[in-house]
Order: C-alpha cells, then structure tokens, then sequence
C-alpha cells in the first residue's frame, strides 16, 4: 500500500537497460504522486467475509513533507482528519474535538479498521530517502515489462516494514505490486495496483488492493475518482490548527 529525497551514500546496481540506477526508478516512481502539490479524492471500501464497507475522503499532500487526509462519508467517521508535517503525525477526531499526536509505535497499526496501515496513508517515512535499494531482476505484470526492487531499510530508520519488493513499469513508472515483509522475512501484506489511465495529465494506476497474507477473504481497495497536481497549496495549509476546519 505505505505504500514513496535525497542521494544515498550507498553504492546502488545499476539497470543493464537503461543505465538508472534502482534509486532512480524508484524515485521516478514516487514523483508520479509525490512531487509537487496534489489533491484528489477518492474511495476506501474494507472488504471483510461477511461484510463490506466505503469511506470517501479528500487528500492534499505537498512534496514529501506535508499530507492532509480528510474522511468526508460515512456520517460517523466524516470529519475525521489525519495530518502528516515533516516528522510528525496527527489524527482530529471531531467526535471529541481533539488532535492527537501519533507516535511512531502507531504507524504499524491498521488506519481506520483497513489493511492499510497509519504510514501507508500518512506516508512518513520515504522509499527513496530511507531504504537502500537493489535491481533483482526484470518481470512482467499484466503485459507490462517491469524492475522487481528490494527495498532494505537503513538500521537507523525507523519503518514498518523489515523488507519491501516493488514491481515497477519502465514505460510509465507505475508501481504495480508491493510486496511487505516483516523484520522475520515473512510476507505481511501485498497491494497490486491496476485500472491505469491518465488522470490529472499523468498515466496513473487509479486502483490499489491491499491483501493481508494471513487472513482469508480480507483485503482494501482504494479507488481514486480525481486527482490534481501542481494546484497551489501553502504550508500554512497543513497545520494542527487547519485539520477541524477542512471540509
């Protein structure tokens, strides 16, 4: 899902095809959604054995530093709020009219009773900045030539994940699947992306599954309906102060 700037001081492979280097995919990967400004909105449907649910939310995310999420429906959740600024993350709860902080101890923990977890939705942490990064080999999903990556975090790195596979499209650097294993090795989660089309002047995948490997008949889809990039958006937007104002 979680699931994305600076150079690394490691030695990277580079890509016998076109002569990137794997951070560079990877950082072409991320730019897709994360560069600039953005704003878009989208669904979040918690599919379960025996029952389903949506949320629909608006998000607005600057660089990598700033994302605001904003549950829009149903009614008991609307209002609700999740700020990421720099290194810091916070959660309004209209019900009780507070901002929390969130620690990092939390960004493990499922975001509002999802698959996906509190970092794959805040984006704290960085798949370029915060992981070295290794070209494994060459594959194909859905008729699309793909980089399969290894993403090992740095031992001074605070992250969910102990380890991170990506798929990622060389024509239009999408990333298609995501692999997330625990600090044991063991597959935790896999999110596959699909439904690609251009939205907001850029061929995107517009649809992301997120399935747990444990739980049978479990899995999050998130669907995006609009996407904006580039609209201007300043700092002061995202602040503890603005999240029980947003609508």
């Amino acid at each position: 899902m979680k699931i994305l700037n600076i150079i690394l001081l490691s030695i990277v492979l580079y890509s016998p095809i076109y002569g990137q280097t794997a951070q560079e995919i990877i950082q072409k990967a991320e730019d897709k959604m994360r560069s600039g400004s953005l704003y878009a909105e989208m669904s979040i449907t918690t599919v379960r054995p025996k029952w389903s649910r949506t949320m629909s939310m608006k998000t607005w995310s600057k660089g990598t530093d700033f994302s605001i999420v904003l549950i829009t429906a149903p009614a008991k959740e609307k209002g609700t709020v999740f700020l990421k600024r720099y290194k810091e993350a916070w959660n309004w709860v209209p019900s009780i009219q507070r901002s929390i902080k969130l620690p990092p101890s939390m960004m493990s923990q499922s975001w509002m009773g999802t698959d996906f977890t509190n970092e794959d939705m805040i984006q704290e942490s960085s798949n370029v900045r915060d992981y070295k990064h290794t070209i494994l080999k060459d594959s194909t999903i859905a008729g699309r030539k793909v980089w399969k990556i290894e993403l090992i975090p740095y031992e001074e790195t605070a992250v969910v994940w102990g380890k991170v596979i990506v798929y990622i499209d060389k024509v239009d650097y999408i990333q298609l699947r995501t692999e997330m294993y625990d600090e044991d090795g063991y597959l935790v989660n896999t999110m596959k992306a699909s439904n690609i089309k251009e939205m907001g002047g850029k061929m995107l995948a517009t649809k992301m599954e997120m399935i747990p490997e444990d739980k049978d008949g479990h899995k999050t889809i998130l669907e995006y309906s609009k996407i904006q990039f580039d609209q201007p958006i300043e700092e002061q937007f995202f602040s503890v102060q603005n999240m029980k104002r947003l609508k």
